[in-house]
């Protein structure tokens, strides 16, 4: 799996997973009046434009990028018609030759992660396996230590999918406890994490140096992401935190590898809003407005990169 992001990469030559988080108030007029029209003031219509705009979305950017990165809570809020919505999308992205991961941040124990690593290994009935989410990798939250990890390591053995674990977020309050310090190492609990995250992923090397067991590192704490980088020299980076968040491409250039590897850089609302935030575009522009915030962003980060 993370070979075959790697390759998408260097196709595409912009190291970008466009984040489908649609809210609501993102979705122009003309999707939710027709699919209102069809399905009535209902959570099946509300669930069908979240469809349609990343349809859209994923028409316009395909050729552009090589990943997509749904977030669960917005599709699971819409209830049972949601769920389906975030399989479709998840499968659309697929079909269009797109890496999908997976924002589900899952974290749980024993049976219960083995259960929830069904969004990368799938299940088996009466001997024959099923792939309902169409996942090449998901997101992990770390707090109950490797019992909620095996499992998904399980997986990316079995299968050759791909997890990304928090490690150093990009949210104002996560240094409530990342940033704590333990009295037994004096290490911060961010570089506890980070060390665990490269043993979890020391057999799960790829061809190309890199482990199919990632972290998220956010965008935001430049100065710790790139300790990170040094401290983590197997471990591809899933970066958010990039553009409507604050953060800029001079402050990922020590996120990346001394070949201008290493990571992936997240950007949502810069790429699926974007129609609404330039007078250019209207609400029939979505895809294209979509379009011309990744060649932006692409543009920026290859500054950096040198490219």
């Amino acid at each position: 799996m993370i070979d075959r992001l790697l390759d998408k990469i260097d196709q595409s030559a912009a190291p970008i997973v466009v984040g489908l988080d649609p809210v609501y108030g993102m979705i122009p007029e003309r999707i939710r009046r027709a699919c209102t029209e069809t399905h009535g003031n209902t959570l099946r219509a509300a669930a069908a434009m979240l469809t349609a705009f990343n349809r859209e979305i994923i028409d316009s950017v395909c050729d552009l990028v090589p990943a997509v990165k749904p977030q669960n809570a917005m599709y699971e809020q819409f209830g049972p018609e949601g769920v389906r919505a975030y399989a479709e999308t998840a499968a659309y992205a697929a079909e269009k030759g797109l890496i999908v991961i997976g924002d589900v941040k899952r974290g749980d124990i024993a049976s219960t992660a083995a259960a929830y690593a069904a969004h990368i290994g799938g299940v088996e009935l009466a001997g024959e396996r099923f792939d309902p989410w169409r996942e090449d990798a998901v997101t992990l939250n770390p707090y109950m230590g490797s019992d909620g990890i095996t499992p998904f390591l399980d997986c990316c053995r079995a299968h050759d999918k791909g997890v990304f674990i928090l490690v150093r977020t990009s949210n104002p309050s996560s240094s409530e406890l990342q940033e704590m310090r333990l009295a037994e190492s004096g290490l911060a609990l961010y570089e506890h994490v980070a060390d665990l995250v490269s043993g979890w992923g020391a057999d799960l090397m790829g061809r190309r140096g890199y482990s199919r067991v990632g972290a998220v590192v956010g965008a935001t704490c430049a100065e710790q992401g790139r300790a990170l980088r040094k401290r983590m020299p197997h471990s591809f980076f899933l970066v958010p935190g990039y553009g409507a968040q604050g953060a800029s491409g001079q402050d990922l250039k020590g996120f990346f590898d001394k070949d201008g590897r290493g990571c992936i850089v997240n950007s949502s609302r810069g790429i699926i809003a974007a129609w609404q935030k330039d007078a250019r575009f209207g609400e029939a522009d979505l895809g294209a407005a979509a379009r011309e915030a990744v060649l932006a962003m692409r543009a920026d980060l290859r500054e950096v990169l040198g490219g």
